[in-house]
């Protein structure tokens, strides 16, 4: 069985074509990502709304999908990026985050998730923050490892989210589905 081999583009091409949803973009492929489903959303829109609200103590503010340059071949679509409100004003964030979330979905591969996790560190973003919402659990991959937390935290920014209370808010919101 023979399989199609990608069609390589260059960075600038990547860099000038708009996706829907947005892709990342490795050693010239251009790599879908897996969202659009309400548990994924839900999360995403809990964080933002999150970060909305302290912005102001933290001097952080959180952005939706947006195009990180990890490197010179390799630009990821971040699920949710924190930046200092101090940080250069970049159209394509250059300049580490002080943290990036991703929202896994169903379809998410470890292997393909290992690279886009290392990616971040290898920049030096150094909070790398992994969301499961199927199972409502939060993993650290900062160390390079898969670490389960309660919250993520930044001791540098005194950033503190407790991931009960971001679920409990989502339940709010769309009501407890075991309630369902």
């Amino acid at each position: 069985m023979a399989t199609a081999t990608p069609l390589r583009i260059s960075t600038s091409e990547y860099l000038r074509t708009s996706y829907r949803p947005d892709c990342d973009y490795v050693d010239g492929v251009i790599e879908e990502r897996n969202l659009g489903e309400l548990d994924h959303a839900a999360v995403q829109r809990a964080l933002l709304r999150w970060f909305m609200e302290h912005e102001r103590n933290l001097r952080l503010i959180a952005y939706p999908e947006l195009r990180i340059q990890a490197s010179t071949t390799r630009f990821r679509v971040a699920d949710v990026c924190v930046l200092s409100v101090s940080a250069p004003r970049e159209q394509v964030i250059q300049t580490p985050p002080v943290a990036v979330i991703e929202i896994l979905s169903p379809e998410d591969r470890v292997s393909r998730y290992l690279d886009r996790l290392e990616d971040y560190r290898k920049m030096g973003i150094r909070n790398v923050w992994v969301i499961d919402p199927a199972t409502r659990r939060g993993f650290d991959f900062s160390s390079g490892s898969w670490i389960e937390t309660a919250s993520f935290a930044d001791a540098a920014t005194g950033l503190r989210l407790d991931l009960a209370a971001l679920f409990a808010s989502i339940d709010d919101a769309l009501g407890d589905p075991v309630k369902r």
